[in-house]
């Protein structure tokens, strides 16, 4: 068999990929021996889970034949589509229309469509990147391209914020350094740091996107409006180089694939046009049942009374484990963040290694993911920039006792890779 190179750029195993298959092999056999605290699913919330599974019911009595049993509008049903349109007029005052709109099958989709669209060779033989203005970042977006170059990072600036904790600053000057920009893209509030862009920040990158007449795409997955998973510093905001994408997968339905874009008319129509030479549309019954979800305002409700409190309540956890836990005598810092579904680590030694640590903690019978997936292909350092070496990920979903006893192993772990050093 012969691949083409785009068949063989989008078969390859991604670094993280290939730890998520890891963890699928390693607990397949016997899932309660292990502490996985990798997982990027949203935690199953009772009344979240019943008020989705409730409200699907519903829509499959009353709805099925009108959803599943035909063809449906590639921009989305307009069930849906005009309650995006009404809700962020609503709430946001924008003025959009259902020209601004697309609903597809998950934003993961939406933002390979938008690469696909906006970066690669252009007509004119020049080539253009998807350029992540800073990272860490969502380690999804670099496979979107179908170039082996497609996508980059811009490495950022770090910021001491107390003994225990940092956060991480956009290097604007290094991201005006960067040609070939195509699109940007970022999530806010980030995956997998929580941290969120506020208005100055927003503003310049609009400002950058202006300039080099590209779209700036901002992944809301786990902010405002919803799920409020973790705090956003800044509303969305409308511009005619903006796209935002938002999705209902951290609201607690990952597997149903609803995403939707909202954007200028002309980069929304490009989008749809994909969609209806690839994919046709977004799986229907449940954008009924997303319409149904925005025009009661269940939706709203579940974000700001269930879903906000609980990630905030959950991280304060967290955050008291990791102070209580983790060795005094090691340079652990935590990025500052309120409420999310991770916590972002640092270790700032010369013998810490974050495949050491997995491979270490593997052994422990726990899972975390390595820090070095989420930076990428740098734009402004080089591949071997310590600092993405020296971080790890864990996820807060889990059950309270499987964080407890996962940070515990994690502790003992950090003394031994010391030790061995």
């Amino acid at each position: 068999m012969k691949l083409s190179k785009s068949g063989e750029k989008m078969s390859d195993m991604s670094g993280l990929r290939s730890i998520m298959e890891d963890v699928a092999t390693s607990t397949a056999a016997g899932a309660s021996d292990w502490l996985n605290l990798s997982i990027g699913n949203p935690a199953q919330i009772k009344e979240v889970v019943d008020t989705w599974r409730d409200l699907t019911a519903t829509v499959v009595a009353e709805d099925f034949s009108l959803t599943s049993s035909r063809y449906g509008p590639s921009r989305g049903m307009p069930a849906l589509v005009d309650e995006i349109v009404a809700h962020f007029n609503t709430r946001y005052g924008w003025g959009i229309t259902a020209d601004n709109v697309a609903v597809g099958p998950g934003s993961q989709m939406l933002f390979f469509i938008a690469t696909a669209l906006f970066a690669g060779e252009v007509t004119d033989g020049s080539f253009q990147r998807v350029v992540l203005p800073m990272t860490p970042d969502y380690p999804g977006y670099l496979g979107l391209s179908m170039d082996p170059d497609g996508v980059t990072g811009i490495a950022p600036k770090i910021e001491l914020t107390g003994d225990r904790s940092f956060q991480y600053a956009f290097d604007f000057e290094a991201l005006e350094r960067c040609p070939e920009i195509g699109m940007l893209l970022l999530s806010s509030p980030s995956n997998p740091t929580g941290r969120s862009i506020d208005g100055d920040e927003l503003a310049r990158l609009i400002d950058v996107a202006r300039r080099r007449d590209v779209p700036l795409i901002v992944d809301h997955a786990y902010g405002t409006p919803f799920p409020r998973v973790a705090a956003s510093r800044v509303a969305p905001q409308w511009d005619e180089h903006l796209i935002n994408c938002f999705t209902l997968s951290k609201a607690g339905l990952p597997a149903e694939r609803i995403g939707f874009a909202i954007g200028p008319s002309r980069y929304i129509r490009a989008m749809v046009s994909f969609m209806a030479n690839s994919v046709l549309h977004a799986p229907q019954l449940m954008q009924r049942v997303a319409a149904r979800a925005l025009s009661s305002g269940l939706l709203d409700r579940l974000a700001s009374t269930v879903i906000s409190p609980f990630y905030r309540t959950r991280r304060l956890y967290a955050e008291r484990l990791l102070a209580d836990l983790l060795p005094d005598s090691i340079d652990w810092r935590l990025h500052a963040g309120e409420g999310g579904m991770f916590c972002w680590l640092w270790i700032d030694h010369d013998w810490f290694d974050d495949m050491a640590l997995y491979r270490l903690m593997k052994t422990k019978k726990v899972f975390v993911v390595p820090g070095r997936h989420f930076f990428g292909k740098p734009a402004s350092t080089t591949s071997e920039a310590p600092h993405a070496k020296r971080c790890f990920r864990i996820s807060l979903t889990a059950d309270e006792h499987v964080i407890a006893e996962g940070v515990a192993r994690i502790a003992e772990g950090l003394l031994e890779l010391r030790h061995s050093a």
